[in-house]
């Protein structure tokens, strides 16, 4: 029996991590695997109200033990101080157990309209340094005021890290349609960015099934607008990740589709791109699609690292649920439907088991 963690974070957490549970529980019944048990943590304001803290040690030390886990998004920016200053749960989460390659795939979904079509691309991200100060130092923000009118902020590079999303991003591109483009500013950060793209011609020189090239950041933002199918597996640093991985769930129709997952090289994290949306928490209609997929991910992950058998076969139900919903017009008011958050969930889980 495979065992998950499950974190419902803040704002609509609460509401989309259940949804999800739905839709894989059928999945995996589908796929004729034994039943998830679930392990329910607390993070966040849970974590703040049972234990004083957003990442409660309880946590932390059942996740240890545990391959994988769904997070709900987190609300770090209402925390009380000092919470609301340190390290969110999610970016301690992807430090303590290594997350390093932030996993975004984005395409065009049946029934949701676009700003563009042609859509059918992955984020490799790297999910611990460059210029996402909270995340590039072990103790502290990264961020300092010298005096009161000059404020610096750190940005790390090395060696270790851009190896890894490389390689990450190559074994992507083999499974897909076997280009990475590396996405960079080194005409303008030099020893930085430099690394990292020279690390990324190192890596890629050892998969010669992968073509690599190159682009600047300002201009993958033209690119991803006028012409999206040039563009197969874009490996980024983490902030330019993140950016660029946003534009293009809104491009495709939009950011409450978008999956991401945060992977190690023994656990992953499943955590759509989206935020903690606290302006509609409660009333039942965030489109909970991104986390559901964002699961799918997690799945095959799983299976790939011996985790359990016919994972991979739950994550096609997964995904062709939510598209045979979408395609029937079901959907959240955020595309256009009329669908609770609930009433989407189980109308995935029906497509899946109908």
């Amino acid at each position: 029996m495979t065992r998950l963690g499950l974190l419902r974070g803040d704002g609509i957490g609460p509401e989309i991590v259940p949804a999800t549970v739905t839709v894989i529980e059928a999945a995996v019944a589908a796929a004729g695997c034994e039943p998830i048990e679930w392990v329910d943590l607390p993070t966040g304001w849970a974590g703040l109200e049972e234990a004083g803290t957003t990442l409660p040690e309880r946590t932390h030390t059942a996740l240890a033990e545990l391959p994988g886990w769904v997070t709900g998004p987190h609300d770090s920016s209402a925390y009380p101080q000092p919470w609301r200053s340190r390290l969110s749960p999610h970016g301690d989460l992807r430090q303590r157990f290594e997350l390093y390659a932030n996993i975004r795939p984005v395409r065009n979904l049946p029934g949701v309209r676009g700003v563009v079509d042609g859509m059918d691309l992955a984020f490799a991200r790297e999910n611990t340094e460059g210029f996402y100060s909270d995340r590039a130092v072990v103790a502290g923000t990264g961020e300092m005021m010298p005096t009161a009118d000059v404020a610096l902020s750190t940005g790390i590079f090395t060696r270790r890290r851009a190896t890894q999303i490389a390689h990450a991003a190559c074994a992507l591109a083999r499974q897909r349609r076997g280009r990475v483009t590396v996405v960079h500013k080194a005409h303008v950060l030099g020893l930085t960015m430099g690394l990292y793209l020279d690390v990324a011609r190192e890596v890629a020189a050892s998969y010669p099934d992968v073509t690599l090239d190159e682009v600047h950041v300002d201009a993958a933002t033209v690119h991803l607008v006028r012409n999206p199918g040039r563009f197969d597996v874009l490996m980024t640093e983490n902030m330019h990740g993140d950016i660029l991985s946003d534009l293009a769930g809104e491009l495709a129709g939009a950011l409450g589709l978008s999956p991401s997952l945060n992977a190690g090289d023994d656990k992953a994290m499943a955590q759509a791109a989206h935020g903690s949306a606290p302006d509609i928490a409660g009333q039942g209609i965030a489109n909970p699609t991104g986390l559901i997929l964002s699961a799918e991910l997690l799945l095959r992950w799983l299976e790939d690292h011996g985790h359990g058998e016919g994972l991979a076969r739950a994550a096609d139900h997964v995904r062709d649920g939510v598209e045979r919903a979408l395609r029937e017009g079901r959907g959240t008011r955020d595309l256009g439907g009329q669908d609770s958050t609930g009433s989407f969930a189980q109308a995935v889980a029906d497509a899946i088991t109908a």
